[in-house]
């Protein structure tokens, strides 16, 4: 046997994305030379890692012993790097967080400062619902992940940042008056646009609901936050919504907070993380970071949050 790294990278992100194109999108290389790196390693093994049928690539059961394999040798020559920076005084790696979609307005600002200071950190974060944002944690494919509401029935540890609000909001041609406060049922009486089941804004205003025996008609359901904006913006309803999220529309006054009776509702929004997970020194460093930080952050960025109540 004489495989290279380099060749473990490549074939490992073969097996990853089952697609010889996509790795080498991934990994900045042609797709010749990524072919030419899989027949270099294949020709190593007795044994296909590979098979292709019609147009699609599968993995052999032999090769994903073989791609489990790799990844426990790359994590290792990564661990000796990082281990070699440590005691230079650097830090680098990749910070892998996961975020749910309307944490994409809280996540960069808790990030910024510290990968300025860390130029060698890496950051991937994928935006998404809170269903991908859990299974990500399930996977242990992520450092870190922004929530709002912790899932259940997970063992993990976390990191209290800020209250999410949520007010109820309308467009500014809607009936309903912003200078009046207004009786909890009045939820009942107007159409409401809801995010979708599983998401923590749903959770936490399905909550209210049922606390207060409240029933109402479900005029729409939509996947993201900005969808719900962009249909109560266009005058398709009311929604409760998460203040982070409309900060712009408020004071241009597109759209008004309608005050309503023991709002706004509020959550927590929270870093987690696995309560076993092994953190890389680049993780490590970021969580030393954020519990000395992390309230001169909210404060500095977040200030304005301060003139909601």
């Amino acid at each position: 046997m004489n495989y290279t790294l380099h060749q473990l990278k490549v074939y490992l992100s073969i097996a990853q994305l089952k697609s010889i194109t996509k790795a080498a999108e991934a990994l900045h290389l042609s797709q010749p030379a990524v072919s030419i790196q899989l027949k270099n390693f294949q020709d190593q093994f007795e044994i296909p890692l590979t098979e292709v049928v019609g147009r699609q690539l599968y993995i052999t059961d032999f090769g994903e012993e073989i791609a489990q394999a790799a990844a426990k040798i790359i994590s290792e020559v990564d661990e000796i790097d990082n281990k070699i920076l440590s005691y230079q005084g650097k830090i680098s790696g990749t910070l892998n967080v996961s975020v749910v979609s309307t944490g994409k307005y809280v996540m960069p600002f808790i990030l910024s400062d510290f990968l300025k200071e860390h130029s060698g950190v890496e950051l991937k974060m994928d935006v998404t619902n809170k269903t991908e944002v859990v299974q990500s944690l399930v996977e242990n494919s992520v450092d870190f992940s922004l929530v709002s509401i912790q899932p259940d029935r997970m063992q993990l540890r976390s990191i209290p940042l800020m209250e999410n609000k949520l007010y109820l909001v309308a467009n500014s041609e809607a009936e309903l008056d912003a200078r009046r406060m207004y009786p909890a049922d009045i939820l009942s009486k107007v159409d409401l646009i809801f995010r979708e089941t599983g998401s923590g804004t749903r959770e936490t205003v399905e909550r209210f609901l049922k606390q207060n025996n409240l029933s109402v008609p479900k005029k729409l359901e939509l996947k993201t936050n900005e969808a719900v904006k962009q249909a109560v913006l266009a005058g398709l309803g009311y929604s409760i919504m998460p203040l982070i999220g409309i900060r712009n529309e408020i004071r241009k006054g597109d759209l008004k907070i309608i005050p309503i009776e023991n709002f706004p509702l509020v959550s927590q929004w929270q870093l987690v993380w696995l309560k076993e997970k092994k953190h890389s020194p680049a993780a490590r460093t970021y969580l030393e970071y954020l519990h000395s930080k992390k309230d001169a952050i909210v404060n500095s960025k977040f200030k304005w949050y301060n003139e909601f109540h």
